[in-house]
């Protein structure tokens, strides 16, 4: 049989490791901290790309490139955008080998120490500013609404597959304004974006909300966000979007003209998300047997597994099935005929079922003969006898069913471990247990800092949506007075 799963119930953290291995989604490479993303695993990557590119053009974006190496004089410029990053940047300081005089394979060449060390990008908002002061001499140039698709470096030392690796993949935007207002907008529209994709797309109920100033991006004025519930009740942060104001601008010294003539530092929004969504994917979905891909992001939607025993009866099973196949995908559906003749169907069926394939066909002579095909559904694991006559709008009407049930399964489920709490004492429990508790918070960030210390619960989000939180309180912590409740959970 398929390669087998640790339960949930035994071992949520290696389940999830298995998940990834063994699902075929990536690997542990030969450096340390990085992995190798598989081909099934990349399919995924590159659907949550596409939705996402259109979304961001639709909104007017452009993609651009910017180079992976930033003088380190860069980042010396905004103070609190190094300290946010100093601990976790990989330095480049020569720039070539030579062979080991001694004959023990090769060194640095010490005659080949760079002039000025290169970071190696953990995001780009230095090179940028630096190249849109190239950019933007006049109120005609603005806005600027860019974005890479690109690579980053950020030297962590615990790393986990997916969730936290010295190397990613994301998206990084990176927009110009002319006023305050129209950065403050973009910012808002773009974390829209990201709830839309991750609701719609990715099956996932997410909070939207702001940050708390201790855990907004370096050198934000305002970092949104879109925080998600796991399997385990732990948060994942999907997805964020910063309002940085000016201090790129004047740190680079980006200024325009005005209509009026004047001098004027413009205003800077950046966005993101990461590979970071394949983790959200599979521990908000995955259950005991696999992945459980909703359809909208499903490499393929529907597998095709033939039953037979005479070559006959494969040729003629075979071609119905491509001839299904063909329907199918002039439709929009993604579809794959599994006609390996080394697996049995037992085999084939426990591994589409670990691959999260949303649905899957069995065809033997009997259903071929009787104008019928087995259908079975990954989200619920059911299977029925399905009329061959009408099968594509029967299927269409299946995919969209399972990614409504999908997103309802996950959003009940993060209801049913969303609570209010106001005693610190229950806190302190319920907390351990994987909640997402509503508390009051008095608005300081020693206060906020003193939960974490004692907790390790962080506030996750001033939500925007999802939950009404403004009412008069006394904070979970200090008693002091309140004015709204935030989310406190433990985080990934």
């Amino acid at each position: 049989m398929a390669k087998e799963v640790t339960k949930r119930s035994e071992n949520y953290s290696q389940w999830y490791n298995d998940l990834v291995v063994k699902a075929d989604l990536a690997e542990q490479s030969p450096v340390r901290g990085c992995m190798v993303i598989k081909p099934y695993g990349y399919a995924i990557w590159e659907k949550m790309q596409s939705v996402l590119d259109a979304a961001f053009k639709k909104s007017g974006v452009k993609n651009a490139y910017f180079p992976l190496f930033i003088p380190k004089s860069f980042f010396s410029r905004e103070a609190e955008h190094v300290a946010g990053f100093a601990k976790e940047c990989a330095v480049v300081t020569h720039h070539r080998l030579m062979n080991d005089p001694d004959g023990k394979g090769v060194v640095v060449d010490p005659e080949a120490k760079l002039e000025e060390e290169l970071i190696v990008r953990p995001t780009s908002e230095t090179i940028i500013w630096s190249t849109y002061k190239n950019w933007i001499t006049s109120w005609r140039d603005l806005p600027i609404l860019c974005n890479q698709w690109c690579n980053v470096v950020r030297w962590e030392m615990r790393t986990r597959l997916f969730l936290r690796t010295a190397e990613f993949l994301w998206q990084e935007g990176h927009t110009a304004h002319a006023t305050s207002e129209e950065a403050a907008a973009k910012a808002e529209e773009m974390v829209q974006v990201y709830a839309d994709f991750a609701r719609n797309t990715m099956a996932l109920p997410v909070i939207v909300g702001h940050k708390s100033p201790n855990e907004r991006f370096a050198g934000a004025l305002d970092t949104l966000t879109i925080e998600a519930m796991m399997q385990d009740g732990k948060a994942l942060q999907a997805g964020t979007s910063h309002f940085l104001g000016q201090n790129f601008a004047k740190s680079f010294d980006v200024q325009y003209t005005s209509k009026e003539g004047k001098q004027e530092y413009v205003w800077a929004t950046s966005w993101g998300v990461s590979t970071r969504l394949m983790g959200a994917l599979i521990m908000a979905h995955g259950d005991d047997n696999g992945l459980v891909l909703p359809p909208a992001i499903a490499p393929i939607q529907v597998v095709m597994v033939p039953i037979y025993k005479t070559e006959e009866e494969h040729n003629a099973i075979l071609d119905k099935m491509y001839e299904l196949k063909k329907n199918l995908e002039a439709l929009g559906h993604s579809v794959q005929i599994d006609d390996r003749d080394t697996l049995r169907p037992g085999f084939k069926f426990a591994e589409w079922e670990l691959k999260g394939v949303p649905v899957r066909f069995a065809m033997g002579p009997r259903d071929l003969a009787g104008g019928t095909v087995e259908v079975a559904r990954r989200d619920t694991l059911t299977k029925e006898t399905v009329a061959l006559e009408g099968i594509e709008k029967t299927i269409g009407d299946l995919l969209d069913d399972i990614q409504k049930t999908i997103y309802q399964k996950a959003f009940d489920f993060r209801q049913a471990n969303v609570e209010k709490c106001d005693d610190w004492e229950e806190f302190k429990t319920k907390i351990q247990d994987g909640k997402f508790l509503l508390c009051h918070w008095d608005g300081t960030a020693e206060t906020e800092q003193k939960i974490k210390d004692e907790t390790k619960a962080t506030i996750r989000c001033i939500p925007v949506d999802s939950f009404v939180c403004e009412e008069e309180g006394k904070d979970i912590y200090s008693g002091k007075p309140s004015k709204q409740r935030v989310v406190f959970a433990i985080s990934y």
